[in-house]
């Protein structure tokens, strides 16, 4: 018996380029970067004041202002960017038994967490919320998607650092093709621009201190780079059976052919030098799609702009596509975006969707001076036309978590 085909009927995000996906995708066509310095805090005591912020987010615009302050920044970027995905898709609530809710998250809600904590030790446990722990959950930003659009069936929530966005896509096609559900609403979120990140991740010597050229900051395959942009956003993709989507005459936005998740079984926070995890997940990503290396048109990079990650993600995908390697065209999102975490693979496979609906790929900016060991076409500069007819989306998280999800453009 066949699996069913899985197509993309809907997208929606919220990011630093914008509160829609047509807004950050017209702000990536641009080479407009969404970075600039933290206004959500004062970070003037720390060594990195810069980020990629959602700017203008008002969360009453998607839920009640009570329900708003009840909830973390996650489940209300989640729930705009899902209620712009299902609009596209033509779907409104109650979705059902046979519709389900796949949303990943590195973080979730522990901003929510933090700020109880300090309310218990300055003012005693009596003014701790009731909201603390249900806010501070991983699987909140599922839920809330699931209670407004009343999506009744399976509920997941991948919490695989910066692979969950995209592993939740993976998962949200595979609940389909085992039958569990005929509607999927997945993608990934994060909202945690908080001190603690900056300080953890500045501590780790992760991220970029160019405070004075914040659009600048993010740097991926270039000799210059020093780190990545912490950042916050949100992706959502409408994932239905073919079946369901052509029986209600849906817009078809593209086809997910394939996924894949690996490990490195490395390092907690490097990942494995020769790119072996990474070339694992790539590669079994081709076979459950069923393609070949060589019919892979454009690949989405994780792209972090670390002096590492580049260099082992230019030589896993040499490892994998050989000489293909030197012909297809690479980006890197996070370039204008930042690195949104666990929302960041989301948010690229929503911009794969609609570099496959325009047939433009969108480039990766700030790259001057290439690293040598960085030698591919990494589109830089402006965005390029060309045909695109299959994508590839890697996301490689910390703890060795890989993940990559194949899509198509739809020719039905």
């Amino acid at each position: 018996m066949s699996r069913p085909r899985v197509v993309v009927t809907g997208v929606g995000a919220v990011t630093p380029l914008g509160l829609t996906a047509e807004e950050t995708w017209q702000g990536l066509l641009a080479g407009r970067s969404g970075i600039g310095p933290i206004t959500q805090f004062d970070p003037s005591h720390l060594p990195v004041r810069i980020a990629g912020e959602v700017k203008g987010f008002d969360p009453a615009r998607y839920m009640p202002f009570k329900e708003a302050r009840r909830v973390s920044r996650a489940s209300q970027l989640a729930l705009a960017a899902a209620q712009e995905a299902l609009a596209m898709a033509g779907l409104t609530p109650p979705l059902g038994e046979r519709a389900g809710v796949v949303v990943g998250t590195g973080i979730g809600g522990l901003e929510w967490a933090f700020a109880q904590a300090r309310l218990l030790w300055e003012r005693g446990w009596e003014r701790v919320s009731p909201f603390a722990i249900t806010a501070s959950l991983a699987n909140m930003p599922s839920h809330h998607i699931s209670q407004w659009a009343q999506a009744l069936g399976p509920i997941l929530t991948p919490v695989t650092a910066c692979a969950a966005g995209t592993q939740a896509v993976g998962e949200g096609a595979e609940v389909i093709r085992r039958g569990a559900a005929e509607v999927v609403v997945a993608g990934g979120v994060e909202g945690f621009v908080h001190e603690v990140a900056i300080a953890g991740f500045a501590a780790m010597r992760a991220i970029s201190t160019r405070n004075d050229e914040p659009e600048r900051a993010s740097r991926p395959f270039d000799a210059q780079r020093d780190g990545f942009v912490l950042a916050e956003g949100a992706g959502i993709l409408v994932l239905e059976s073919l079946e369901h989507a052509r029986a209600r005459g849906a817009p078809i936005l593209a086809e997910v052919l394939g996924w894949a998740t690996s490990s490195d079984g490395f390092h907690v926070a490097q990942p494995d030098p020769e790119g072996q995890g990474a070339m694992r997940a790539m590669r079994w990503a081709l076979a459950d799609a069923g393609i070949a290396p060589e019919e892979v048109d454009y690949i989405n990079a994780h792209g972090t702009a670390t002096p590492l990650n580049d260099v082992v993600e230019t030589r896993a995908i040499k490892g994998v596509f050989g000489s293909h390697a030197y012909r297809v065209p690479i980006n890197a999102t996070k370039s204008m975006t930042g690195h949104a975490m666990g929302g960041s693979g989301a948010i690229e496979a929503v911009v794969c969707v609609l570099t496959l609906r325009d047939r433009v790929i969108h480039p990766t900016v700030n790259l001057e001076e290439p690293d040598p060991e960085c030698d591919l076409d990494y589109v830089p500069g402006q965005a390029r036309r060309t045909w695109v007819r299959v994508v590839l989306s890697n996301s490689f998280g910390l703890g060795g978590q890989n993940a990559c999800v194949i899509l198509r453009a739809w020719e039905g």
